[in-house]
């Protein structure tokens, strides 16, 4: 594996104000430049980032006790439905929940609320018990008067997401963003080079424990994330690596509206825009071999969202310098290509994340259990 250095090699450089740390676009240039060998030589951190709508995404929160107690059964924020399935004064608030009045605005609208310091109105109902008798609360909260704040996101940094498109004759509203007819679009969400699991597409150094940023704040990857799946497919000669997910968890408190922004997408509902950056440590010559992967070297699957079905239909493969120059080619036609993520944003993460560990308020930490590289996925059986 042409090991070179470890964890604490590249704390102690931290520490000292020494470590050499470059961008996933940065490194590129330099390994062209100067070759793998003696580019491993001369750095040890190389940064990664993702902007981009993740749905699986919320909060735990802690809102401490009334007087006299209440054990919150039914919950509304800002007439949101949230979680009353925990213990008395916890919940967790969900960023697809949608508000009862208002299919605009839903959890992750609450979620941006806090973080800007707003008061959010907290309703809650209760069947009453003899150790918590109170049967209603109506107030106002804000950041500040809850006690944690804790994101923790299911499923985040999808490793590589289908391009999606519409072979029907009517346009279609999606998680995608609206995809017009015949092909004249494709939508895609993923940062390419950038991507953190694009990087560590072997998973040699993403795993549990890993000190992430997360939305401004420093953050951990809690466990795999949810559909964890992943799998390398060969389709038209190219290999396509995707299906890894991290599951995520930081204070809320901490972070910044600047990398956590709420999001309606017309037809299909809320979803909230997450900001992840993950420093990948430079061990070994093959790490730096995965890290310095570019756009036109990553594939991924054009796929038909008009279709019903689970599996649906793989209309060719397009790699992301194309997708990101506007244009890709299904089918021998010419169709414009856009992102519902943002490239620009997700350079900022690997920038900020790279300041941090230049300043020395970032270290590395080495995971304690690797991300499994098979998992048993199943969909449900409709009997």
């Amino acid at each position: 594996m042409g090991h070179i250095r470890t964890y604490d090699d590249i704390n102690n450089k931290i520490e000292k104000g020494e470590a050499v740390v470059v961008t996933a676009e940065e490194i590129i240039g330099m390994v062209e430049e100067d070759g793998i060998e003696r580019t491993a030589k001369q750095v040890d951190v190389v940064t990664t980032g993702t902007f981009s709508p993740m749905c699986s995404s919320g909060v735990f929160l802690n809102f401490g006790h009334s007087e006299p107690p209440i054990r919150m059964q039914k919950i509304l924020m800002n007439d949101v439905p949230v979680h009353g399935g925990l213990a008395a004064v916890d919940t967790y608030l969900g960023a697809t929940n949608v508000s009862k009045n208002d299919s605009h605005y839903g959890g992750a609208h609450v979620i941006e609320d806090l973080l800007n310091n707003k008061e959010v109105n907290l309703k809650a109902t209760s069947g009453g018990t003899d150790c918590y008798p109170r049967t209603d609360v109506n107030t106002w909260i804000d950041i500040d008067n809850i006690n944690e704040a804790i994101m923790h996101n299911p499923r985040n940094c999808y490793q590589n997401y289908n391009v999606a498109v519409n072979a029907s004759d009517t346009n279609i509203k999606t998680y995608m963003g609206t995809l017009l007819s015949q092909c004249s679009n494709a939508h895609f969400a993923t940062s390419g080079q950038l991507s953190p699991l694009l990087n560590d597409r072997h998973l040699n150094t993403i795993g549990i424990g890993t000190r992430i940023f997360l939305c401004g704040a420093d953050g951990y990857v809690a466990w795999n994330g949810t559909q964890h799946n992943p799998q390398v497919q060969r389709i038209h000669g190219k290999e396509i690596y995707s299906g890894a997910t991290l599951s995520v968890t930081g204070n809320l408190k901490e972070m910044n509206t600047r990398y956590l922004r709420a999001a309606n997408l017309p037809g299909y509902g809320v979803s909230i825009f997450v900001g992840v950056g993950v420093p990948i440590p430079i061990l070994s010559t093959d790490i730096l071999k995965d890290v310095s992967i570019k756009d036109e070297e990553i594939y991924t699957k054009v796929i038909d969202y008009s279709s019903p079905k689970i599996d649906k239909p793989v209309l060719g493969v397009v790699n992301y310098r194309d997708l990101r120059n506007g244009e890709i080619e299904i089918s021998g036609n010419t169709v414009p290509s856009s992102p519902i993520s943002s490239y620009a944003r997700a350079r900022e993460i690997c920038e900020e994340l790279k300041n941090k560990i230049d300043h020395g308020s970032f270290k590395l930490q080495e995971p304690i259990q690797k991300l499994p590289k098979k998992a048993n996925f199943n969909n449900i059986k409709v009997r």
